[in-house]
């Protein structure tokens, strides 16, 4: 596949700060890891907010930042609030390289999703490729675990990894510090961790530092 594809968001690169790394490289702020950028590291041509039917999980141990990781589930009773970028197809392939730790440089043939709507790239945690919709004629893609979360071991999130979610849903969404801690505390793995009180003042004070 070549051309532009639309890369959908929905965990910590909802925040444009941090996807960036992904993009041209760095560390983000209260991650444990530098990703080493795209081949093409051009920023993305557009981005818009959007919501897919489904719902995220916190699920697994993430080595970047502790606790449980965001998965995507299209099979959940709710909504994702959802944020997508405008790539090239190599800076998508890049991107999901990087999320899986392997070396970017590998080109993907995604006919398989693009006309079935799932691809399985491998066994990793991230290479489920997932066909969510269509706009100005490019497909607009995620990735998640090949399973959803009645499968899943699930594990609440850090509070870094929650500090970067809520940046990325206020930017995208305009969402409050109340309003993120209630849509991310209704995800399957959040409530094992953490109390609505508890996230929204971590979201609150956040925000007061990031404003």
């Amino acid at each position: 596949m070549s051309g532009r594809v639309w890369y959908v968001a929905y965990g910590s690169n909802l925040a444009s700060e941090r996807f960036r790394c992904y993009l041209a490289g760095g560390r983000p702020d209260g991650a444990a890891r530098h990703y080493t950028g795209c081949r093409d590291t051009a920023p993305a041509q557009a981005e818009r907010a959007m919501t897919l039917p489904g719902g995220i999980y916190f699920a697994h141990t993430s080595l970047t930042w502790g606790g449980g990781m965001a998965f995507y589930d299209p099979r959940l009773p709710s909504r994702t609030a959802a944020r997508a970028y405008l790539l090239t197809a190599g800076q998508f392939a890049d991107v999901i390289a990087q999320e899986m730790r392997r070396e970017v440089g590998e080109d993907l043939d995604l006919s398989e999703a693009a006309e079935t709507g799932r691809q399985r790239l491998g066994p990793g945690r991230y290479e489920t490729v997932i066909k969510v919709g269509e706009s100005g004629g490019r497909p607009m893609f995620t990735f998640t675990a090949p399973h959803g979360a009645a499968q899943a071991r699930l594990n609440a999130p850090s509070a870094p990894y929650l500090r970067m979610l809520g940046r990325g849903l206020r930017e995208a969404h305009g969402w409050s510090a109340e309003r993120t801690a209630s849509y991310l505390l209704a995800c399957p793995g959040a409530r094992e961790g953490w109390s609505h009180s508890a996230v929204a003042g971590l979201l609150e004070g956040a925000g007061q530092r990031l404003g």
